[in-house]
């Protein structure tokens, strides 16, 4: 006969049941904690590294600069834009003069100790103001001009210490000081760290990325779509499938060892062009894609197959019209996702001979050039204290660039994501 209390069928809470409830309790609270303990230390790390980026890197997109007083009005330069080419009407000021009048012009505004200081190529860029703008050829003009490496590290207390004295001095008087360098952004690689720019790097990376993206991504979707709709299901298809994991987790310098042996032998002259850095790259590309489209594909329900075909669909056109759209969305993100690691890649590169200095940026595709990462190598191998700054300017760019990949991903995956 059945206790009074459990006549409605109510589990009995007995001190070991509650025991047990209680250690549920705890467990679950534990693992809340261990999950948002690994969120937060993520998080830290991030912004630990972003931080750290941004105090070392602030620095190289400022360079120190000169005030010099330029009396172009005593002088005679002209600028003949009938001369065409802008390489030409440089040379054509230098001819004129124009180096030695902005050294002149330096030591009576700055003092001799001064100008010594002015860096070698300010008067290409007093020669950029006059073809920007030739009205100053006729007026007086104060305009700030780089200074030298030694001169920027004394400003900043670093360098050599008998310069110290020299930029306090100036930089007392008005004449040095510290400026935004929008030139980093638009000139090509140089020796000098207060001339160098990311422009000819960031370029290069931009073309060979849409060389990846060009053979990487449709190559990758039609691989994905043919293993998953149209393969007969048996060992060669495994052996495939295996085959693509494997080669989605080879090394990356692999890849650069069959681009040097296989691109570099059937174009030999396109050494360190974005051609053959985008070939190689969309090799390590294309497995990444094939497997992240394959899980998009499976993840669309079978009854979207079964009712296009119920409606006298064809299989491309369930494929093309159906499957397709709703598997995009998971399939660019793994695109985005692969090519953002390709886009920080440098062992391949370097293995095609992309770690050349290259100080025009490229016309096109078979230009030589050089990418963001390999410059981001090489400048951390100078000798000189100057590049340190400017090589963590060219990693927040680096990573700027990364972000807006990430957040394209996440805005194309919500356009086209359908729900059901």
């Amino acid at each position: 006969m059945s206790e009074p209390g459990n006549m409605n069928g109510a589990p009995t809470r007995t001190a070991a049941f509650e025991a047990r409830l209680k250690k549920r309790y705890a467990a679950e609270r534990r693992f809340r904690r261990a999950g948002l303990g690994a969120i937060l230390f993520s998080v830290a790390v991030l912004l630990f590294l972003l931080g750290t980026m941004t105090i070392n890197g602030i620095g190289g997109f400022q360079r120190a600069e000169l005030r010099v007083d330029l009396d172009f009005a005593s002088a005679a330069f002209s600028s003949d834009p009938s001369l065409g080419d802008r390489g030409v009407q440089i040379r054509s000021l230098e001819s004129q003069g124009l180096p030695q009048f902005v050294e002149a012009s330096a030591e009576q505004t700055l003092g001799a100790a001064g100008a010594e200081q002015l860096n070698g190529d300010a008067w290409r860029v007093v020669a950029d103001m006059i073809l920007e703008r030739p009205d100053i050829l006729h007026r007086t003009s104060q305009v700030w001009l780089p200074a030298t490496e030694s001169l920027s590290s004394a400003l900043s207390g670093d360098g050599q210490a008998e310069l110290q004295p020299l930029a306090r001095d100036l930089a007392a008087r008005g004449l040095l000081e510290r400026h935004f360098d929008p030139g980093f952004l638009t000139r090509s690689d140089a020796t000098d760290p207060q001339m160098v720019g990311i422009w000819s790097a960031l370029k290069g990376s931009i073309l060979t990325m849409i060389v990846t993206l060009a053979l990487a991504f449709p190559i990758g979707v039609l691989a994905a779509l043919y293993l998953e709709e149209y393969a007969p299901k048996n060992r060669w298809t495994d052996l495939i499938e295996v085959s693509i994991n494997n080669l989605a987790a080879v090394p990356s310098i692999i890849f650069g060892l069959l681009g040097l042996a296989v691109f570099l032998v059937i174009f030999p002259h396109m050494r360190s062009a974005p051609l053959i850095g985008g070939m190689t790259l969309a090799l390590m590309t294309m497995p990444v894609i094939v497997i992240s489209g394959r899980n998009a594909i499976k993840a669309v329900p079978p009854s979207i197959r079964d009712g296009a075909m119920a409606l006298g669909a064809s299989p491309i056109q369930v494929v093309f019209h159906h499957v397709l759209p709703l598997a995009l969305p998971g399939i660019l993100t793994g695109t985005i996702i692969g090519m953002a690691r390709a886009l920080g890649e440098t062992a391949p590169l370097l293995m095609i001979g992309m770690r050349a200095f290259v100080a025009t940026p490229p016309d096109g595709f078979t230009d030589p050039s050089t990418v963001l990462p390999v410059q981001i190598f090489l400048w951390s191998d100078e000798i000189d204290r100057g590049f340190v700054e400017r090589t963590s300017a060219a990693i927040i760019v680096l990573l700027i660039f990364l972000l807006v990949m990430n957040g394209l991903a996440i805005y194309l995956r919500n356009k086209f994501e359908k729900k059901w």
